[in-house]
């Protein structure tokens, strides 16, 4: 059976960025705490440090490795794309992945295939998930992918908390993506704008931060 876990589905928040040392630095300078590092994603060009949110969910703060060569496509969530820093999409945590796809599909919303990934933590260990995203790999937006840690320890254990007070989106469509969401089983608070974007309001040590 699926289980997709009550609004907060959240399992973690994307920060994207060209500059992964830049991006690491200012993170820690507004809220306070030092992200940790998380792991090589081996052939995808990319590493990524980790923040906890609180209530087991955390900010993957993802950017160009410079110790791999750049891949032969792409890098994910249009990193090479990027010219700043951005708060490009969100994850909903379920147990059984491909009934999850399955139970989105059946209810107008197919979030595409599951795909196997790893990365290599700092320790030397192999961290393996699936997870949905296009065809590209380059998932963006305010309607979430689905991610599967079988029986892979949560990332979020053991992290340094800065606790997550909101998470709100942007879109210049809302109707549009909203049946989406609800398809997935998870919520977000939404308004329309001209510009698509994702907001997550985070209490650091000086107060609340927000990451766009």
């Amino acid at each position: 059976m699926t289980r997709i876990r009550p609004m907060s589905s959240l399992d973690h928040l994307v920060l994207a960025t060209p500059d992964l040392a830049v991006t690491v630095k200012e993170v820690a300078r507004l809220t306070g705490t030092q992200p940790v590092p998380g792991g090589v994603h081996l052939g995808l060009g990319t590493r990524n440090f980790l923040l906890g949110l609180g209530e087991g969910t955390y900010l993957e703060i993802i950017g160009p490795d410079p110790e791999q060569e750049a891949p032969d496509k792409w890098r994910p969530f249009g990193i090479d794309t990027l010219t700043e820093a951005r708060l490009v999409t969100w994850s909903v945590r379920v147990e059984g992945i491909d009934a999850a796809v399955a139970a989105s599909r059946e209810a107008g919303y197919d979030p595409g295939e599951p795909w196997e990934m790893s990365r290599q933590s700092p320790a030397g260990d192999t961290l393996t998930w699936r997870l949905t995203l296009d065809k590209e790999g380059r998932h963006r937006g305010p309607v979430p992918f689905l991610i599967d840690w079988g029986a892979t320890p949560h990332p979020a254990a053991d992290l340094p908390v800065v606790p997550l007070v909101g998470l709100e989106a942007v879109h210049p469509h809302p109707e549009r993506v909203e049946p989406h969401i609800h398809a997935l089983g998870a919520k977000l608070p939404m308004k329309a704008g001209n510009r698509g974007s994702l907001a997550a309001t985070l209490f650091g040590e000086s107060g609340l931060v927000v990451l766009i």
